[in-house]
C-alpha cells in the first residue's frame, strides 16, 4: 500500500470518530440528498446514490438517517436546501496535486474559502482540468488483514467483480470500476469478511514522493484545513508519503 493508501485508511480511522460528533454524518446526508435529487430514490438505477450510501455505510451511518436523506432528496421534504456540486482544482505544497470536491447552497462563499485554505498552505488554486488528468474514479475497499486468508478474499472479491487485491501490512486494499463498488462489498461481506470502508475516490495515476518530515506536515496541514470545511465532501491528493513520516506526522 502506497503512502497515499496508507492515508487514506488513517482519515477513515479520524472519519470515525468525526461520525461520532455528528459532523461527518451531516456532510453523508447531503451527498446521499444531491444524489437522489439528481438521480432519482433507486440505488439500483442510480449510481451516485448507491456510492453515496455506500461510503454512509462505511462510517456506520444508521439507517434511518440514510432513509431520510433519501426521502429529503427524492422530494418529500420542500424544503430542504438546494446543493450543487462544484470541484477545485490546485496543486499544493511540494507540487502535489489536489481535487477538492464539495456540495455547497453557496458556490461563492465555498470558493471563497477553498482560495484561503490554499493560499494559507503554499498552495495554488488552478482551473477546471488542472489535475483530474492525474487521477481516475475508482471503488476501494478496505478490509482489516488479521485473521484474513488472502486467497479466499481475492476469490470473495472476484466474483464480486474486483480488478485487484493488494496488501500491505494490516491492511487489504480491494479496488474496483466505481459501478463495483456496491457488488464487490457485497461479496466479500457475504463470504464472511468485515469491511472496514468502501467508498469511491481519484486514485492518483502517479505519485509526488513527500519524503520530507516538515514537508508532508504542509501537505496534510492543507488537506486537513480543506477537510474540516463543512461544504467540503472529498479531498484527493496524489502524495506519496513514506510510511514512518506518515506515522509520525499523523499521530
Amino acid at each position: 500500500m502506497s503512502g497515499h493508501s496508507k492515508w487514506s485508511s488513517i482519515k477513515h480511522k479520524k472519519g470515525a470518530a468525526d461520525a461520532k460528533r455528528g459532523k461527518l454524518f451531516s456532510k453523508l446526508s447531503r451527498a446521499i440528498i444531491v444524489a437522489a435529487k439528481e438521480g432519482g430514490s433507486d440505488p439500483a438505477a442510480n449510481l451516485a446514490l448507491q456510492n453515496a450510501i455506500e461510503k454512509a455505510r462505511s462510517y456506520s451511518m444508521p439507517k434511518d438517517n440514510i432513509e431520510r436523506a433519501i426521502a429529503r432528496g427524492s422530494g418529500a421534504d420542500p424544503d430542504s436546501q438546494a446543493f450543487e456540486t462544484v470541484v477545485y482544482e490546485g496543486y499544493g505544497p511540494s507540487g502535489v496535486a489536489v481535487i477538492v470536491e464539495a456540495l455547497t447552497d453557496n458556490r461563492n462563499r465555498t470558493a471563497s474559502d477553498v482560495r484561503h485554505a490554499f493560499d494559507k498552505n503554499d498552495g495554488n488554486l488552478g482551473g477546471s482540468g488542472a489535475v483530474t488528468w492525474l487521477f481516475e474514479r475508482r471503488g476501494i475497499v478496505l478490509v482489516s488483514a488479521d485473521g484474513v486468508d488472502e486467497d479466499e478474499l481475492t476469490l470473495a472479491a472476484a466474483e464480486g467483480g474486483a480488478d485487484d487485491v493488494s496488501r500491505d501490512g494490516s491492511t487489504f486494499e480491494i479496488v474496483s470500476a466505481p459501478e463495483s463498488l456496491a457488488a464487490v462489498r457485497e461479496a466479500i461481506e457475504a463470504a464472511g469478511f468485515a469491511v472496514d470502508s468502501a467508498e469511491l475516490t481519484m486514485v492518483p495515476k502517479t505519485t509526488v514522493e513527500v519524503a520530507d518530515e516538515g514537508a508532508a506536515k504542509k501537505v496534510l496541514r492543507l488537506i486537513d484545513e480543506l477537510e474540516e470545511n463543512d461544504d467540503v465532501q472529498d479531498v484527493f491528493a496524489n502524495f506519496d508519503i513514506p510510511e514512518r513520516v506518515l506515522e509520525a506526522v499523523a499521530s
